[in-house]
């Protein structure tokens, strides 16, 4: 048996989430078909991180047992042309015996990009979320420095969690650029771990600081606090982005491609 292990990108506009559901089209469920039409072997494809219905990536992981013997660039090939045009498979390779895709990984890492033109532009609102009010992308990166460290992070996740809420946040960027000559905030974020929703909740209240509505200090009480009606408003899915996952050396994982 082999572990073969691959980077995934899709865009999640029509995608019910990256995990298999009983009802619509999943990341997980048209990477185990478009497997099955080729091998004619049913097997589990394991995913580095859960990301929800309308959420994007470029850097997903997955991993998978199999008996095939056919060459990664063969698997690599074929399997791309039978998946969507969503979903595609970016590079794979042969990884330990014992890798999994979620628990080896030692960082994942987001992109939340908002279209702050004053009129929305066309070309990026599937990507985006458009907000015309100007934001201060300054502030907003000072006061996002409070979310670095290990903390509880209560205040930013929704539902009862499954064990502890405490993450190690290892970087919170937040940068005004253009997009196709066009205004934009994006937002970078990166950790051990992420909650559920915590990255959109962390989104969400980053653009009370940049509209006014929310100082540095107001922001350091909200992570202090544990209280989720204080945070900021769950932004919108389709503007968030997987773009990496991290593996020790172990892994034996090539060089990462990036995609644009």
């Amino acid at each position: 048996m082999r572990n073969i292990a691959f980077q995934v990108a899709y865009d999640g506009t029509d995608l019910v989430g990256s995990q298999w559901q009983s009802e619509g089209r999943s990341v997980q469920g048209e990477l185990e078909s478009a497997w099955y039409r080729l091998h004619n072997e049913q097997v589990r494809m394991t995913l580095a991180g859960r990301t929800d219905a309308g959420v994007h990536a470029t850097g997903q992981v997955a991993n998978t047992l199999t008996s095939s013997q056919r060459s990664l660039t063969t698997i690599v090939r074929a399997m791309n042309a039978i998946l969507p045009a969503d979903v595609a498979i970016v590079t794979a390779w042969d990884a330990p015996d014992q890798f999994h895709a979620r628990f080896w990984a030692e960082r994942r890492k987001y992109e939340y990009v908002i279209d702050n033109g004053l009129v929305a532009s066309p070309l990026l609102r599937r990507g985006t979320w458009a907000i015309a009010r100007p934001l201060d992308g300054e502030a907003m990166h000072a006061a996002a420095q409070v979310l670095v460290g290990t903390h509880d992070f209560a205040a930013f996740t929704v539902g009862a969690p499954v064990g502890t809420t405490t993450r190690r946040c290892d970087e919170v960027t937040c940068i005004r650029t253009t997009r196709d000559g066009q205004q934009v905030v994006v937002v970078r974020l990166s950790a051990n771990g992420f909650l559920r929703n915590m990255v959109r909740i962390m989104v969400g209240t980053l653009v009370m600081v940049g509209t006014g509505r929310l100082t540095t200090a107001g922001l350091h009480a909200i992570l202090q606090g544990r209280n989720r009606q204080q945070a900021g408003l769950l932004a919108p899915a389709h503007g968030l982005t997987m773009v990496a996952v991290d593996y020790p050396a172990s892994a034996l994982r090539p060089e990462p491609s990036h995609v644009k």
